[in-house]
């Protein structure tokens, strides 16, 4: 999920150089919606994640 957000943000850098505004601000958004989902996921992977139970 990181790599598909920076490759969003790679996308909306490279839009944003040749001057298509409304394709870099849509490209940024959904990289920074991307990331945020993806830190929400870890965290809560941390927090729920397999618990190891020794025998």
């Amino acid at each position: 999920m990181l790599r598909w957000s920076l490759t969003f943000l790679i996308v909306a850098i490279i839009a944003g150089i040749f001057g298509f505004g409304g394709i870099a601000a849509g490209a940024a958004g959904f990289a920074k919606i991307l990331f945020f989902l993806a830190i929400a996921v870890f965290i809560i992977s941390l927090l729920f994640g397999r618990k190891r139970i020794d025998v």
